[in-house]
């Protein structure tokens, strides 16, 4: 997928650059020549000095955080590392969930077979936890647009807790059935909040990013 929008700097200063990530956009670069284009190469284009912290699922949108050299790297993939690092994001699933607030919390694994997949296994799976909160019901449509906040960082994480709940993201290509799939043409699930202390400062910083569905 070609993404041609112009990368959105929230933020940025001697330490930290906020970025805002675009659906259909890698995160870091791929395997190929075809898949170099990515926020990271994009933000170092205007910051040289950028440096990866964390990640998006390329169908994700949202607010990604990036360091600017080594030291405060450091800092910041410890505070990813140590859940000192505060993420919501918003999502519109499908079904209309009877709860208005609750978690998800079953553990994770590589589908390796399937890979890129990920899947429920209480055997071997990492702990992964979700809360989450409605916001919103469309009984119409028979959807549900919901806040989920992930205490752990597992790959795919809301993805997939979200679809072993039988209420699977509109447009994942990945977890939800083909009907599910064809009612949106991407992934509706945005990083619409990030919260964490400066990694020079210690000042608690928050920023917001609407989601465009």
């Amino acid at each position: 997928m070609l993404v041609e929008a112009a990368t959105r700097i929230h933020f940025s200063d001697d330490a930290i650059i906020v970025a805002e990530k675009a659906s259909g956009l890698l995160s870091v670069p791929g395997r190929g020549p075809d898949r170099q284009d990515c926020l990271s190469v994009r933000v170092q284009t205007q910051f040289a000095d950028a440096l990866i912290v964390h990640r998006l699922d390329m169908e994700t949108s949202g607010l990604m955080l990036f360091a600017r050299g080594i030291d405060s790297q450091r800092v910041l993939s410890r505070a990813f590392e140590t859940r000192e690092v505060s993420k919501r994001y918003v999502a519109v699933v499908a079904g209309v969930m009877d709860e208005d607030e609750g978690s998800v919390n079953l553990p994770l694994i590589c589908d390796w077979p399937n890979r890129p997949r990920q899947m429920v296994d209480h055997e071997l799976g990492k702990p992964s936890l979700t809360r989450y909160r409605v916001l919103a019901r469309d009984t119409a449509l028979h959807t549900t647009r919901v806040s989920l906040m992930p205490v752990t960082g597992r790959s795919h994480q809301l993805r997939v807790h979200m679809a072993a709940r039988q209420h699977p993201m509109l447009g994942d290509s990945l977890y939800a059935p083909p009907g599910v799939q064809a009612l949106s043409p991407r992934l509706l699930l945005h990083a619409t909040e990030l919260r964490f202390a400066h990694p020079v400062s210690g000042e608690t910083l928050a920023f917001n990013s609407e989601a465009p569905f």
